[in-house]
Formats: C-alpha cells, structure tokens, sequence
C-alpha cells in the first residue's frame, strides 16, 4: 500500500498566536513578571505575620478611621477605596468595549471616568498614609520596645490625647509627656493597659510599665504605635508599591486618553492601546484585591 505522504510548510514567523498583537504579548510578559514581585512581597509579609502572630497588630484596631466621620469604622475607609479601584476597572472595560466599536466619544467618557476613579484612589491613599503616620490614639513603648496600649473599662483601646485632654491634631499633641499620661491613667477608674500579646494587665499591676518607657504617636520606619515595627514597614513597602503602580497606571492613561481626544486611534482605525492600558490597569486592581485580603482582612 503506497503511503500518502503530507508535507506542510515549516513555521516562518509572522504568526500570532491567539490572534494576539506583539504589544499585548509584551504586556501580558510583564504583568506575569510583575505577578511574582508582588507574590514575593505578600509572601514575606505572611512569613513575617505567621512569625509574630502573638503580637501582631489587629487591623481592625488600626484601620478604624474615617473622614470627617467621629468614632472607630474598622476598615470602612479601606472598603470604600477598594470599591472606588473595582468600579473604575467597570469603567475601563466599558472603555475598551467602545474602542472595538470605533466609538471615540464613548471612549473618551469611560476613560476620563477611570482617570477620576484613580485618582480618587490616589488621594484616598494619600489620606490613609498621613492619618498612619500621624497616629490614632498613641501608644506606650517598653525599653524591650514592646508596645503597650492604654484600654477602657470595656478593654478597648483608649487615646493616649483624650486621656491627658489634648487635641490630637493641635500644634502641642506630640509635646505630652508621660508624667502627663502616668498622672491622668491612675486618676480613671477601671482603666487598664493592653499588652502586645493582647493581654490585660490591671492598673494594680501597671505602675511598673510607665517606668524606663517613652510615648510613641504615629507609625514610621523606626517606631510603630500600632504594635510591631514589621507591621508598619510592610505597609508602607506594599502599598506604597502598589500605589506607585496606581500612580503609574494613571499618568499613562492620562496619555492616551488624549491622544484620543485628539483621534490618534480613530485614525488608525484601531483602539489596541486602550486595550492594552486597560490589561495593566485591571492587574492593578486585582493586586489591590489581594493586598487588601493579606494586609486588612487576615
């Protein structure tokens, strides 16, 4: 039986795989890349939390603020950002949906839509950081440089400045000394202080803490009044990366939303860089989706 031999040509390039241009396989690439950094970063920061877990600071104790709101809204602020970045990742499909349909006015609405979406992130952020670096309620740190909180009769965490009657936003906030807090802490009744292991210790037992110890307010990269140096230094390093991806993220839709106005893509008769901004801009918020998971949530 004679065979039937069938001869194809060999591959030449050219091809694209998928139908996939050359520029969204080179995006893809680097928000694979991009993947791992950031994996990298949330797995430390595990590594780190799983390590001191007996001292690591509750989120729900830290994250409670929120703008021009009085009282403690555990991570509602952080809520309302990450449902800002997921609705302008709505709006960025939207946009790149119109752009298949050669729809430059469409387009231009969704994208501007994306830009305040951002930016409204951006600024968010920005308010969480100087509320972070500026402090809460304050704390007391150890010579050990374990930090201590002072609670209530409920055993929730009082302020250090409604304990000695400062405001905490005044010009003379961070000038307490702790003669002022030892003097007003003993003069409440039922009061307590909160160990970094979230133990109780009564205010019989207290007197020895305020003794070789210094007020902390606020979080940087040295001290930490929320508890564990570690827990601070991570969050400024994750979200400050990430917020620089969201700030990266923006300038360069910025530019493309006007090289749409002023029809550079209609032109071409093609909307593959919105498309392919829209790729890097839905990676950012699917980032921001397992920070907030990792760093707020667990």
């Amino acid at each position: 039986m004679e065979e039937n031999n069938t001869t194809t040509k060999p591959w030449k390039g050219g091809d694209k795989p998928y139908q996939a241009s050359y520029g969204k396989l080179m995006m893809w690439f680097f928000l694979i890349s991009d993947a791992l950094t950031f994996s990298g970063f949330l797995a430390a920061y595990g590594f780190m939390r799983f390590k001191y877990a007996s001292v690591w600071p509750v989120a729900e104790d830290v994250f409670t603020h929120f703008p021009f709101l009085h009282g403690d809204h555990p991570l509602l602020f952080v809520a309302l950002m990450t449902f800002i970045l997921i609705m302008s990742s709505v709006t960025m499909v939207l946009a790149v949906n119109e752009g298949h349909k050669n729809n430059k006015n469409a387009v231009i609405l969704w994208m501007g839509l994306t830009i305040i979406g951002g930016f409204t992130f951006l600024g968010s952020q920005a308010w969480e950081w100087g509320h972070f670096i500026h402090g809460d309620k304050g704390a007391i740190e150890l010579s050990n440089h374990d930090i201590i909180h002072i609670v209530d009769q409920d055993d929730k965490l009082y302020s250090i400045y409604d304990l000695v009657g400062v405001d905490s936003h005044g010009d003379h906030a961070h000038d307490i000394t702790m003669e002022q807090v030892e003097k007003a802490f003993f003069a409440k009744e039922d009061f307590g202080l909160k160990m970094s292991d979230k133990t109780i210790v009564s205010k019989e037992s207290a007197a020895a803490y305020f003794n070789n110890s210094e007020l902390v307010f606020g979080a940087n990269l040295i001290k930490n009044e929320y508890g564990h140096q570690l827990f601070a230094n991570f969050f400024y390093f994750i979200t400050g990366f990430h917020g620089f991806h969201v700030f990266s993220g923006v300038m360069i839709l910025v530019i493309i939303f006007i090289n749409v106005i002023k029809g550079t893509y209609e032109k071409r008769g093609h909307y593959e860089m919105v498309e392919k901004v829209g790729l890097y801009w839905h990676f950012v918020d699917l980032v921001w989706v397992f920070v907030f998971t990792f760093f707020y949530l667990v």
